[in-house]
């Protein structure tokens, strides 16, 4: 039985590597990554391939009833030790009852996998309970867009491939927090490095991926902290130009968070400390809240306070409130010269 307070995912593979396994695994939530990695692995490696046709189950939520699954669950294994049972679509089924009375007593043999994706089961009812008293309940999170480049460079180095942090947040700000596509742009990176040097670097980025190392989200953002117009405006019109290497919907969610920890950086009671501000943020590394001491210095408080109300407004009108037909560049040109004059 796994401790379910602290459960996360490497603590789930690393029980699975280990052999150490539990009767139950209810996988929900909200990110299929994880949920599907986990499941992958039990499907890869709890049997040996050739006891599965026998031994290894694939049901569907939307097909089967919990009483089915609990039958097939109870049904002990051929020629093998083990039985493994994987329910997708979990989240379809419309009555849990048989399932809330098999956790009670789950069958020893059988590995039961319920994966639950686009939401979770009630923590507070009977069935999260008991799963959790037998087995693991695991939710599958999100990542916050603070989180993308911390897990490009674990993903890359369990790869043997490193990432500088600029090409880091160019990849987070480009993708975004789908991790199945992030994953897939990080494995093209991969097949493209050299074997002889296995660093991902802006130009390699911009090669695979298709995002330009010089006008970027990243780019523009580091322009607007540094209060350099003439860059920021060049950016600006390349987005304008290019609207497929960036638009207003990518980089105003960037410039909010900005602006946003900007002013929470103010209240750092050490916020000339690198290491501290970094810690009061909540950042990766300290090299991450250079850029807030450079925002301090560039930004009152009173205008930071202005500039967000300013992004809330241009956002509005990018999703056409008051805004009958003003183009999406002439906004984002709008917005820029706000913050910067």
């Amino acid at each position: 039985m796994a401790d379910n307070k602290n459960v996360t995912y490497d603590s789930i593979v690393r029980d699975l590597r280990a052999r150490k396994f539990a009767p139950v695994y209810y996988l929900m939530g909200d990110e299929p990554y994880y949920i599907d990695k986990i499941t992958d692995y039990i499907a890869d490696n709890v049997l040996p391939a050739e006891e599965r046709d026998f031994n290894q189950t694939v049901l569907f939520g939307s097909d089967v009833s919990a009483a089915q699954i609990v039958d097939v669950a109870r049904s002990y294994p051929m020629m093998s030790d083990l039985k493994v049972v994987i329910v997708k679509e979990a989240q379809n089924l419309r009555n849990t009852e048989a399932l809330e009375f098999y956790m009670q007593k789950p069958q020893k043999s059988t590995i039961l996998v319920m994966c639950h994706k686009n939401g979770t089961i009630d923590r507070r009812k009977k069935l999260a309970a008991l799963v959790e008293n037998v087995g693991v309940l695991f939710e599958s999170k999100k990542l916050r867009e603070r989180e993308l480049p911390t897990f490009i460079e674990k993903y890359l180095k369990g790869k043997g491939a490193s990432i500088d942090p600029k090409s880091q947040q160019i990849i987070a700000d480009s993708v975004g927090a789908d991790l199945n596509r992030l994953v897939g742009e990080l494995d093209k990176l991969l097949i493209a490095l050299p074997e002889e040097d296995r660093r991902v670097t802006p130009l390699i980025v911009e090669q695979q991926i298709g995002v330009s190392k010089d006008f970027n989200a990243f780019e523009l953002r580091d322009a607007v902290v540094n209060k350099n117009v003439f860059k920021a405006n060049q950016i600006v019109k390349y987005f304008d130009e290019n609207p497929k290497a960036g638009n207003i919907y990518s980089f105003l969610p960037m410039l909010f968070n900005y602006f946003q920890n900007l002013l929470i950086a103010y209240y750092c009671p050490q916020k000339g400390n690198p290491e501290a501000l970094a810690k009061w943020l909540e950042l990766r590394s300290q090299w991450a809240a250079k850029d807030y001491m450079t925002g301090m210095r560039n930004f009152k408080g009173v205008k930071v306070l202005q500039i967000i109300s300013k992004i809330r407004e241009i956002d509005a009108k990018s999703k056409g409130l008051d805004n009958p037909n003003t183009p999406q560049g002439e906004l984002m040109k709008e917005l820029i010269f706000f913050i910067l004059h």
